[in-house]
């Protein structure tokens, strides 16, 4: 049995795989209890999952959940010897939210949406049961529109999201903006950077980073201009893909305040309101494109191990648009849950 010597940062598996691109003509959604049941079960070398981070969304964590229920939800969790650490709040508007660049009263139900997601992640906090983690949001916004007046959307996104901030500083949350190509004014990573600088609001909005997103970011789907890779690239020039790679993680890494391991084969997919976002692979796809460990080792250390970097408390996998039948095997959560401890055996540490 190897030694696995890093106890940091925790290892979490994503719940929301049981609900995003599941429902309304496609698979029937999984259960919150299975996916807790599922994560609780992987197991490599003696190590097992440390949490869950959760969608607060019917049919997982109904966004409207009394005190009663989120006592009842810390219950579960806890009896399967998990913590919870990062949230996502439901701020579409197939969700109940609005686009972030939209008029007064999008911009009211997004930032409702905020507000009784923080909520519920400082009462998560309060039982005991989240130690950690951030809110997740995004724009809600497709490029297209976003596409039509580009400098007012920016704009009005940054006012959304500065609001936004001062709702999360009211329950002791900080919000990371998850880079995606399908939300307006996050398509690109250089958009990414420009909307989190308008915002301003560094110590309370930051960037999540999703390894199968980013990739995406490199080739320029949606945002052409901002590619670092050209359309032809050969996926055996390491050294180019390197120097790629530097840069994106140069410009991104230091307002990233969460982070996905995931795996992309450089094809997009998407489904609902995720049209056209990163296609998640399984960690050992022969069609993946990202050498996992390595890779991870850019968002995770400076300079791949010279100096310590962002140390996050703890990373999540995300698997997004899989199969049911695929993630009701034992093996789909073993895989990952071995991925994700060869990056805490590279680039974590013990504490």
């Amino acid at each position: 049995m190897a030694n696995h010597a890093n106890n940091f940062p925790k290892l979490h598996n994503a719940a929301w795989p049981g609900v995003v691109g599941k429902g309304e003509g496609s698979e029937p959604a999984i259960e919150l209890d299975t996916m807790l049941d599922l994560t609780a079960a992987a197991e490599v070398d003696g190590v097992k999952f440390d949490g869950v981070d959760l969608f607060l969304f019917a049919p997982h964590v109904d966004i409207d959940a009394s005190d009663q229920d989120l006592e009842e939800l810390a219950q579960k969790v806890r009896s399967r010897n998990l913590v919870i650490g990062s949230v996502v709040a439901p701020v579409w508007p197939p969700t109940g939210g609005g686009p972030a660049m939209g008029g007064p009263e999008d911009q009211e139900q997004f930032l409702t949406q905020v507000r009784k997601g923080c909520r519920i992640a400082k009462k998560l906090r309060e039982l005991g049961v989240r130690p950690y983690g951030v809110v997740r949001i995004d724009s809600a916004s497709s490029p297209a529109d976003w596409s039509q007046d580009p400098e007012g959307a920016q704009a009005r996104i940054a006012d959304t999201f500065r609001k936004a901030a001062d709702i999360a500083e009211e329950h002791g949350e900080k919000l990371a903006a998850e880079g995606e190509i399908c939300w307006g004014g996050m398509h690109s990573w250089r958009k990414m950077i420009d909307l989190l600088q308008r915002t301003g609001r560094p110590a309370t909005v930051g960037f999540q980073a999703d390894m199968a997103h980013t990739l995406l970011y490199l080739m320029g789907y949606n945002a052409p201009e901002d590619a670092l890779l050209p359309p032809s690239f050969d996926w055996k020039d390491e050294k180019k893909f390197d120097e790629a790679y530097q840069q994106l993680t140069d410009a991104l890494r230091p307002w990233t305040i969460d982070f996905h391991i995931a795996q992309n084969d450089a094809t997009v997919f998407g489904s609902g309101s995720h049209d056209k976002t990163g296609r998640h692979c399984l960690p050992n796809d022969p069609n993946g494109k990202l050498d996992i460990t390595k890779r991870a080792g850019y968002w995770l250390r400076d300079d791949l191990g010279a100096k310590a970097g962002y140390k996050p408390q703890h990373i999540c996998w995300d698997g997004c648009m899989f199969p049911n039948a695929t993630m009701m095997k034992k093996e789909t959560w073993n895989d990952i849950l071995g991925a994700m401890l060869a990056v805490r055996d590279a680039h974590g540490w013990k504490a």
